[in-house]
């Protein structure tokens, strides 16, 4: 893999266009005596006319056991997509990967929607446009970008992390000594299967702050396109830290906070009469001070 030395200049541009984001966040509300309860919830912002607006789906709450976790989400995904589960003969997900695994299926699937209903704009994905992970099959990435292109849209998907590297060093870190804000091309980047990349990657630095991310465009789409869709996103959305606003935004509407928590682990005792349980941190226990519980083992 290479990183291209010569950066790619942007200018604003103002011209009206349509900004779409999505994000989701998933949240364990405790244990139970049989399994997890967790929360997920999603948010789509769209920017127009100098104006957001946004939408809140959840908190959805799930009570996942070992005898159910299957049918949960295997039910979840042929709702989500109308379709057969692709992952229906595969062995079911881990009790601990359940969390993020309902979380990503629900951001799919507003990405599928706002890929429906936007049209001639620009739609901000978190995360890469990498497919053939057991949680992103290739088809169906491949589908929420047609349908974006069939409306005249770009998706544009911007990584928080990145483990790219060029001759040991993250690709983000690499930055020219040029006036933001611009682009860094890749060249060869390579992936192994079933690994699949459905976009291009570049590296953004959209404004002075000394920050830059992991960009990728769909690769359908024409250079020149690429291009303007990014200047079109300076010049229609604020950019600090180089991060769209939109996007920002749908990530801390998804969000939780402890109070939220709190409320959905009273509703749950007072509604369903679930009992949790309390699980004594045996890395303090065992090791006190020394113990850095499991977060960090």
């Amino acid at each position: 893999m290479q990183l291209k030395r010569t950066p790619i200049l942007l200018k604003a541009n103002h011209q009206e266009t349509p900004i779409a984001a999505v994000d989701t966040s998933t949240i364990k509300i405790g244990e139970t005596s049989k399994g997890i309860i967790l929360a997920i919830r999603g948010a789509t912002v769209r920017k127009q006319n100098r104006t957001y607006h946004y939408k809140r789906l959840g908190p959805f709450i799930f009570h996942i056991t070992e005898e159910n976790k299957k049918e949960v989400y295997h039910t979840l995904e042929t709702a989500c997509f109308h379709t057969q589960s692709v992952s229906s003969h595969q062995a079911a997900p881990n009790l601990m990967q359940m969390p993020t695994r309902l979380a990503n299926l629900l951001e799919r699937w507003l990405q599928s929607v706002l890929a429906k209903t936007v049209t001639n704009g620009l739609i901000l994905f978190d995360g890469s446009l990498t497919a053939g992970t057991f949680d992103t099959p290739v088809q169906r990435l491949k589908e929420i970008l047609d349908e974006a292109r069939r409306n005249g849209n770009v998706v544009l998907a911007f990584s928080k992390m990145t483990t790219l590297r060029v001759n040991g060093y993250l690709i983000t870190d690499l930055l020219p000594e040029q006036e933001p804000p611009y682009l860094l091309e890749t060249a060869g980047l390579q992936f192994k299967p079933p690994t699949v990349p459905l976009g291009d990657v570049y590296v953004a630095r959209l404004n002075r702050a000394s920050y830059a991310f992991r960009l990728d465009i769909d690769r359908e789409i024409a250079h020149q396109q690429k291009i303007e869709s990014i200047e079109k996103l300076l010049g229609n959305d604020l950019c600090m830290q180089s991060y769209p606003e939109t996007l920002r935004l749908a990530h801390i509407l998804c969000t939780f906070t402890a109070n939220e928590v709190l409320a959905m682990q009273h509703f749950i005792t007072r509604k369903h009469g679930i009992k949790m349980i309390n699980r004594p941190d045996m890395h303090r226990l065992l090791f006190g001070p020394f113990g850095k519980g499991e977060g960090y083992a």
